[in-house]
């Protein structure tokens, strides 16, 4: 489908690349194919995040604008007919996926589709910005993807994708790997480096919407930079499996690499006062937080009002880590990595290998990542090198 109906010429624009030639000549390409992709199922927010409105428009009427303003053909990636808006959007080609089950698979179905490169954008982002894009497509020269990079943070759903990807993807869905980080090692990629997250903030949970709406109405500080974050990876597994011993044994091996490391375990209930020491009392006073400190170690206690999130949890006790290791936490966590042990009497995975980064086994079980159970520094040195963990230089 050519540029929206009704839109002057000179309101579309095809953004370009450029490559330069053996003979020196500069090649100037344009990038024609704007695609919302819009396949996901939204477990962590708990409703069609798509249709969340924000200064008056939803998340997915923005984003489809906001590509109609860029490129002269716009689509919309979907899972299947049942996603469809009613009413369809206008003059944008709506793209259901051949293959389902990830945004990889998505990319599959689009490249097959179009046939050229394709800028692909999430339907979660929140404030989307020209230049963001621009820079993403100008660096798309010679190489396959070209995605933005903020700290050690990849923003693969902002980016461009070039037809010399699909073979490499309907590969990686062949043997059942469906991240998108499963591709770039395979193919050629241009990291365009950002400094601030505004262009790339996306809505997974309650949270992050009404982070969003306090940014839209300018009440809230700019997102933080993702480098001064940590890296947040989940251990799951069933009951008995060994989900605490293997914590167990990453947090030392990821300390002896130059890692400062935190770890969360959620409960149902816990309480680390003892009755009657002064610590209890002032809780009983009244007081809404305390903190009992010694030369050594420091306990901070806060009442809360509702369940906190593993991100708040993260964000606002451990920033200045490099990595925080939870025990479960394995819808939230947005790194994953499952222990499954014969010996715990249980038949399958907790969760499908798309969603785990790594599998910790003594079973023979289909996945991309597998270790074995005593494997621990080779589980570690693929976390560091897939999440890109670093030590901090002295």
């Amino acid at each position: 489908m050519g540029r929206p109906q009704g839109a002057p010429r000179d309101r579309v624009h095809e953004l370009h690349s450029c490559t330069v030639m053996q003979d020196g000549r500069i090649q100037v390409r344009p990038v024609s194919v704007g695609v919302v992709l819009a396949g996901g199922e939204a477990r962590r927010m708990g409703c069609d995040k798509r249709l969340l409105r924000l200064a008056g428009s939803t998340l997915l009427e923005r984003n489809l604008r906001f590509l109609q303003e860029l490129f002269p053909t716009v689509a919309l990636s979907v899972r299947d007919a049942g996603q469809v808006p009613d009413p369809p959007p206008a003059s944008v080609e709506i793209v259901p996926d051949v293959l389902t089950g990830s945004p990889l698979a998505g990319l599959a179905t689009l490249l097959a589709r179009f046939g050229e490169p394709v800028f692909a954008l999430a339907a979660d982002i929140a404030f989307a910005e020209r230049d963001a894009v621009e820079r993403v497509v100008e660096a798309f020269a010679g190489v396959d993807v070209a995605l933005p990079i903020v700290g050690d943070h990849l923003e693969p759903l902002h980016a461009v994708y070039g037809v010399g990807c699909l073979p490499h993807i309907e590969r990686l869905l062949a043997r059942g790997a469906h991240s998108i980080l499963d591709l770039l090692p395979e193919v050629r990629v241009a990291e365009v480096p950002f400094t601030v997250t505004r262009p790339f903030f996306n809505v997974n949970t309650p949270e992050d919407w009404e982070r969003a709406r306090l940014l839209a109405s300018g009440t809230a500080p700019e997102a933080p930079d993702h480098s001064r974050q940590p890296v947040v990876l989940g251990i799951v597994g069933s009951p008995g499996s060994g989900k605490t011993t293997l914590i167990e044994r990453l947090i030392p091996e990821l300390a002896r690499r130059g890692l400062t490391v935190a770890a969360v375990k959620s409960v149902a209930r816990f309480d680390i006062d003892t009755p009657g020491k002064d610590s209890w009392r002032h809780g009983r006073a009244g007081a809404e937080a305390y903190a009992v400190a010694s030369s050594s170690k420091l306990a901070f206690v806060t009442n809360l009002q509702a369940e906190t999130t593993l991100a708040d949890i993260a964000g606002r006790y451990f920033a200045g880590y490099d990595v925080v290791v939870c025990e479960g936490y394995r819808r939230e966590a947005p790194h994953v990595v499952e222990v499954f042990r014969l010996g715990a009497g249980h038949a399958e995975l907790k969760c499908p290998p798309e969603e785990s980064l790594a599998l910790v086994t003594d079973a023979d079980v289909p996945h991309a990542h597998r270790f074995a159970l005593d494997d621990v520094a080779g589980l570690v040195g693929f976390l560091v090198e897939r999440l890109g963990l670093a030590a901090p230089s002295s």
